[in-house]
């Protein structure tokens, strides 16, 4: 599991901007990564709508035990209540 801050507790955590890796399906195979374009739970936890890097596709995505977040952005943003995308921002 990822900490994002002790506040949160322990699990993953994202925000908008961050990206999220996913290891291979199997050995020798190779991940993929894409970018946290909105927020279902204004927390941070998942799921999450991603763009992947791979196929420009967006996906709801709910992550596994192979997933980790990549934070891309300096400090914490303040989000209202609710779904963020990052148009909204």
């Amino acid at each position: 599991m990822n900490a994002y801050a002790p506040e949160h507790g322990p699990g993953i955590h994202a925000e908008v901007g961050d990206q999220i890796v996913v290891g291979g399906p199997t050995v020798g195979r190779p991940g993929r990564d894409g970018e946290v374009i909105a927020l279902h739970h204004p927390d941070g936890t998942p799921p999450y709508d991603v763009r992947w890097s791979d196929t420009g596709r967006t996906s709801v995505f709910f992550p596994g035990p192979d997933a980790h977040v990549r934070h891309l952005h300096d400090g914490a943003v303040a989000r209202p209540a609710g779904r963020i995308s990052r148009t909204e921002q």
